[in-house]
């Protein structure tokens, strides 16, 4: 069901059934190291679960890992943010995490509170309010990740992913709810509660699921 996600600006999504990185989630602080599928503790309680700790990668540094939002709006640019959907989107390149950047598809004046974009001039079909992942969606619309990265501002190719090249032989992987992705990138079809994973580089185990914000 869409809502209005507004009204909770502080509704962090979470993932399921992992993290996106020990280093990540310590490093902005967000909660997408807390999954909502239970794991069994470790002997002091404290340490992540093994299983988790092979699927973890830090979040790069840098601009070519956490590329800011200059594209184009897509679709009407309206006042007030709106009912939306969530779609989750992750990057991998190099072993490591790029960060979705936040305000993709969203015009200054531009207003931050608790990280995350409470106001904006005005918001397109697809928009981003925290640097999660998490795309949120004007219902009726219907954006393919191409799309997306238009409105990031980054180049989207098979062979290319934002500011990384695959290597010769090699092409940008892409995976839908855990499964491999055959064809361009750009088609993906952002549906609603999709997990899409998009990697260069060495092969990270995409997950198959994301724990939605209530109301997305």
């Amino acid at each position: 069901m869409a809502t209005n996600v507004a009204a909770s600006p502080r509704a962090w999504p979470r993932r399921r059934p992992g993290w996106v990185g020990v280093a990540a989630a310590a490093a902005l602080v967000l909660p997408a190291g807390c999954g909502s599928t239970a794991h069994r503790s470790t002997a002091t309680g404290n340490e992540p679960p093994a299983a988790l700790l092979a699927e973890a990668r830090p979040i790069g540094r840098g601009v070519r890992f956490q590329p800011p939002a200059d594209g184009a709006i897509v679709g009407p640019c309206r006042r007030s943010l709106g009912h939306r959907q969530g779609v989750h989107v992750e990057l991998f390149a190099a072993d490591r995490v790029v960060l979705v950047a936040t305000g993709i598809g969203t015009r200054p004046p531009r207003q931050i509170a608790t990280g995350r974009i409470s106001s904006a001039a005005c918001y397109g079909e697809l928009v981003t309010l925290d640097p999660t992942g998490l795309v949120l969606v004007r219902p009726g619309s219907r954006p393919v990740l191409a799309d997306l990265f238009r409105a990031w501002g980054q180049p989207l190719s098979p062979k290319r992913l934002a500011s990384f090249s695959a290597s010769p032989g090699a092409s940008v992987e892409v995976f839908v709810n855990g499964r491999r992705w055959v064809g361009p990138p750009g088609e993906v079809a952002m549906r609603p509660h999709s997990e899409i994973v998009l990697e260069v580089g060495p092969h990270v185990p995409p997950h198959k699921a994301y724990t939605f914000p209530p109301g997305t």
